[in-house]
């Protein structure tokens, strides 16, 4: 699919069938993830795939959404701080931009593939931690549905161009 149009395609769904995903399609997204850029190529995340089935109740509890488990796969996105790339200059840690990054290549690559996301941040970072066992140098930072559609997107809703861009200085 062209980008241009990738990007207008893309949508966050919140309705999803429950046909399999193929396991070369899975294999795609992730790779997507796998090859995003990041700061100093140190790729410091981990991607948790998590089959729905069977394990609908337990994933409510990190967000408790009907739509969330309707789709066969759940992915997060953890950040690993120690393994961050920082600015020395401030001391910034560029850990979470890195998970962006990835997780964005995943969502816009399950999109080019015909299966629908929805970036979820307002989960219980808590319970994410306890119910997918994560290791105390692991944050949990976004969860998607991985699926195919069974909904409409809708208009997006964006700000003008000139709202958010600046030229040469604020």
């Amino acid at each position: 699919m062209d980008f241009s149009k990738l990007v207008q395609e893309r949508y966050s769904v919140r309705a999803y069938k429950s046909d399999a995903v193929a396991d070369d399609k899975l294999e795609q997204v992730l790779e997507a993830a796998r090859l995003a850029p990041t700061a100093a190529n140190r790729q410091p995340f981990r991607l948790i795939v998590i089959h729905t089935a069977g394990k609908e109740e337990e994933l409510k509890r990190i967000y408790n959404r009907d739509w969330f488990v309707q789709a066969p796969l759940v992915i997060c996105a953890c950040k690993l701080p120690v393994q961050g790339w920082v600015r020395r200059q401030d001391s910034k840690n560029y850990d979470e931009v890195d998970v962006a990054i990835a997780m964005t290549h995943l969502i816009l690559a399950a999109t080019d593939l015909g299966l629908g996301t929805c970036w979820i941040g307002a989960f219980d970072p808590a319970v994410a931690r306890q119910v997918l066992g994560l290791p105390d140098d692991a944050e949990p930072i976004v969860f998607t549905p991985l699926g195919y559609p069974n909904d409409e997107p809708k208009p997006k809703k964006r700000k003008a161009l000139t709202e958010i861009v600046h030229y040469e200085h604020w």
